[in-house]
């Protein structure tokens, strides 16, 4: 994998409910897919023409991943800003090499050219998300961390557990 990276922005919608989960000493991981349609300006016809669809899959980490997990939900149109990965591996079944394009998600946040949004903010301390009643039963638990293996420690790995 390359250490170099692509910074992205994308607009679009989620194809699905964030899945939020954690890394084995508590980091949250939330991955999402998100469709960006493609438009092209048919100068003959004077009018704008849908050209496809560009499906993009998205990573985020820590308090964003438990923030955009409680708040966004399928259908909503969102802007991702981050940067644009390359991820390599080899299938187990076939040998075969395998790639795929991925963004690791600096920022995320509903788009409002068509719809309003309520904006509260998060305590730092809390660690909990807006949404809280539906918080639970939208995401794995939150493993105990061992004591010594906290913030600050090393003790996470950014391989998501999924």
């Amino acid at each position: 994998m390359s250490n170099t990276t692509t910074p992205i922005t994308i607009v679009g919608n989620l194809t699905d409910d964030p899945e939020l989960r954690f890394t084995p000493s508590g980091a949250a991981v939330a991955k999402f897919s998100v469709a960006v349609n493609r438009r092209t300006y048919d100068r003959q016809a004077n009018e704008w023409r849908e050209s496809g669809t560009d499906f993009h899959r998205v990573t985020v980490w820590r308090s964003l991943a438990e923030n955009v997990a409680g708040t966004l939900s399928k259908g909503m149109r969102v802007m991702v800003v981050g940067d644009l990965k390359q991820r390599s591996w080899t299938d187990e079944k076939t040998s075969e090499k395998r790639s795929a394009w991925e963004i690791e998600g600096s920022a995320v946040g509903p788009d409002l050219t068509f719809a309003t949004a309520v904006v509260s903010k998060v305590s730092k301390t809390g660690g909990s998300a807006p949404g809280d009643e539906t918080w639970a039963s939208a995401s794995r638990t939150r493993p105990e961390v061992p004591a010594g293996a906290g913030a600050g420690t090393g003790g996470y790995s950014d391989e998501p557990p999924f």
